[in-house]
């Protein structure tokens, strides 16, 4: 049963009989994590910057708010994570009234966070030092994948045994996880997906702009060619909405601004060349320069649709 607005700040929660559970940050991907949590019986407390959004997250879930993150996480196994970039992540683990700050030894922070390599190192190594586990496991899926719990999950982690530890407790919303090396790793391996999806939409944006100038029927074509070597998911779930000219069905194109600026950032250092990503990423500006900020990343066809 959902608890009211009126008892979100109370006691650690007493209902439900799995893993002790708190997740910061409850937005468009971490409000459907934090619920399938809730709905496989975690006894869960959650915390937002936006304390409403924690209100209105446990009029509708089973579970309780805290105001600060230390609150949040004082008896929780598992502190799951879910905030915008590497500064959001400082800004709730480190501090007084940061997650670190009330986390015991033994537990486990799982960072899903889309941020650099570099913080997790740090991170991993601030838990470290507390005897705390970390796992940074950013997500694929998009805010479906997190709706349906069916999220890829991506993993870095110092210790095996915390990872699978880590694994158990983010199933009920994921649908593959995997350990990719040592801390920082699932953050690299999320850059790589970003840099594919790059790609792969700027194809498909150029296909079904070339269909339309060729006079062909955009989702009869779609209907052929996706089943052949063309095939994949950007295709299946965008080509329609692109033909029509709507992009308000994903990833925003600010976060996926912030998401390759990371990859260029990386490249420089490790010496990767990264040229379609670059261009790509110059062709998102143009799309915030026509106030397209919050439009999906399908809407790089707009620059070719209305040049």
């Amino acid at each position: 049963m959902a608890q009211t607005p009126e008892d979100a700040t109370g006691p650690i929660p007493t209902i439900g009989t799995g893993p002790k559970v708190a997740f910061l940050g409850l937005g468009v991907m971490g409000a459907p994590m934090a619920s399938h949590l809730a709905k496989a019986d975690y006894q869960i407390t959650v915390f937002n910057r936006s304390a409403p959004k924690a209100l209105a997250w446990v009029a509708l879930n089973r579970g309780f708010a805290k105001p600060t993150p230390v609150e949040a996480v004082e008896y929780a196994d598992f502190v799951m994570m879910c905030v915008g970039n590497d500064d959001d992540v400082r800004s709730v683990v480190y501090g007084p009234q940061g997650a670190l700050a009330g986390m015991k030894p033994g537990s486990i922070l799982i960072d899903h966070t889309t941020a650099s390599a570099d913080v997790a190192r740090e991170v991993s190594a601030a838990c470290a030092e507390r005897g705390i586990g970390f796992v940074d496991a950013p997500v694929s899926g998009g805010q479906a994948g997190a709706q349906n719990g069916a999220l890829t999950i991506m993993c870095g982690s110092d210790d095996e045994a915390v990872f699978q530890r880590a694994k158990a407790a983010i199933a009920p919303y994921s649908r593959a996880c995997e350990r990719l090396g040592k801390a920082g790793a699932g953050q690299l391996a999320k850059m790589v997906n970003q840099i594919c999806i790059a790609g792969i939409v700027q194809g498909l944006a150029e296909g079904v702009n070339f269909a339309q100038h060729a006079g062909l029927d955009v989702d009869k074509l779609v209907e052929v060619i996706g089943k052949g070597a063309a095939a994949s998911w950007q295709m299946d779930n965008r080509a329609s909405t692109m033909n029509r000219g709507e992009f308000e069905f994903g990833f925003a194109v600010e976060w996926m601004r912030k998401d390759l600026g990371i990859c260029l950032d990386e490249a420089n250092r490790n010496g990767a060349r990264l040229p379609l990503t670059a261009l790509v990423d110059q062709f998102y500006a143009q799309v915030v320069a026509r106030g397209g900020s919050r439009w999906d990343t399908s809407s790089l066809v707009h620059l070719l649709q209305n040049d």
